[in-house]
């Protein structure tokens, strides 16, 4: 199963982005190999609208099928929800303490989104 973490930058010692839809980028981890792989999301950081969205698109297609990220709006939510995409909030700490957490437990499923549109 691959996870994508919303990150600032590309390795597993960048701090997570507290963003979803303007995210810098995802680092998508493979809990099987341990692989990373990195997924840029430059083509959304300065959109007018439909962010979110596009961002979640952009995150199925590398296939993961669980999202950790600092927050996630509505529009966003509901495209991955639709997408079969689990979502879990991780507020501080690098792309690595996040992995972990995910694997301890430590992390629970979002029921809906935590900000409102346009934040």
């Amino acid at each position: 199963m691959k996870i994508a973490i919303s990150s600032q930058g590309k390795t597993l010692n960048s701090k997570v982005d507290p963003r979803f839809g303007r995210a810098k980028g995802f680092v998508v981890y493979d809990l099987e190999t341990g692989s990373t792989a990195y997924a840029s999301n430059d083509q959304n950081l300065n959109i007018a609208q439909g962010a979110g969205i596009q961002t979640a698109q952009n995150v199925a297609k590398t296939g993961a099928q669980a999202v950790i990220t600092g927050n996630i709006g509505p529009k966003a939510f509901t495209a991955l929800k639709q997408g079969d995409i689990t979502m879990y909030l991780f507020t501080s700490g690098t792309v690595g303490e996040a992995i972990e957490a995910y694997k301890k437990g430590d992390l629970t499923p979002a029921t809906d989104a935590n900000k409102p549109g346009h934040w």
